[in-house]
């Protein structure tokens, strides 16, 4: 028979355990997916797909090395990347959910929200077209194919930038999505892509994820693009009531804008895909009102 004293602490040793695993994934603050240069003069920033594709980090790198800077991603969509920042967690975002922005700048807690480059929303699916998207008349039309066809449909369901636009969409469309066929994963564009793509099921996504990804999807075809409702602009913001890294965040927004950088956005994606995955800030301002 075990001794008493011997069950107690195991019993301790037990709930000390499950407590420290439970701290472990507390959503004490997020960590940083990467950083790039290692000089004095650091800030953190919040985006999704323009670090998960690779064009951060060449526009960071070529930040930190002419200004003795660090800058830190911290891997977000643009909902959570926004919470982020007004949870005073990173020093900028780089958003691409406009009505969101606009709402942080005119509540107050947010400024500096200037236009950087773009890429577009597409709408890909299975090659056989079950909903018949290929030939709709609008992006909303696309949609309410899809939804009165019964097929898939993957959404990420995050309130990342590209949820929110798939939501626009739909209300665009006057349909409420649901159903056996609405599959929402909670989850980053690329694997949430690689769902659609396992389930044969039609996703929003933006047009350079796919076009890096197209490759290893082969149950994926663009089937509807264009319309301004699918231009997918990008932002930059800051804090209203600054960070400590605010000053050499709004620096590196400037070189955003800058000959160089804006260059480095135009030929991203051309010598490894064959294509341009972005847009710089002069053509997506002439295809946008925002």
């Amino acid at each position: 028979m075990l001794d008493a004293r011997f069950l107690r602490a195991t019993g301790a040793l037990v709930i000390a355990l499950s407590m420290s695993a439970a701290l472990a994934q507390s959503p004490a603050g997020p960590k940083p997916a990467a950083s790039w240069g290692s000089g004095p003069n650091r800030f953190s920033l919040a985006t999704g797909s323009p670090g998960e594709l690779g064009l951060l980090e060449q526009l960071a790198t070529a930040f930190a090395k002419a200004n003795d800077a660090t800058v830190v991603w911290y891997k977000a969509g643009s909902g959570q990347a926004m919470k982020l920042l007004q949870d005073r967690k990173v020093d900028m975002v780089l958003a691409h959910a406009p009505p969101a922005e606009r709402k942080a700048v005119a509540d107050g807690w947010a400024t500096g929200r200037r236009l950087i480059g773009s890429n577009e929303f597409w709408i890909v699916g299975p090659p056989e077209d079950p909903a018949k998207i290929a030939a709709a008349a609008d992006a909303a039309d696309a949609l309410r194919r899809i939804q009165s066809s019964g097929a898939k449909f993957v959404s990420r369901g995050d309130n990342s930038g590209t949820h929110q636009k798939e939501m626009e969409i739909w209300r665009a469309a006057g349909v409420t999505p649901g159903g056996p066929g609405y599959i929402v994963t909670k989850d980053f564009m690329t694997a949430s892509m690689r769902r659609a793509n396992d389930e044969r099921g039609y996703f929003l996504t933006d047009s350079s994820t796919f076009i890096a990804e197209k490759r290893s999807m082969p149950n994926l075809k663009l089937l509807f693009r264009g319309g301004e409702i699918l231009a997918n602009p990008y932002h930059t913001l800051y804090l209203a009531a600054p960070t400590p890294g605010t000053p050499v965040a709004r620096k590196f927004g400037e070189f955003l804008l800058s000959p160089e950088a804006q260059a480095l956005m135009r030929e991203f994606g051309k010598a490894q895909y064959g294509e341009a995955m972005y847009n710089d800030a002069a053509v997506t301002a002439k295809q946008i009102k925002d």
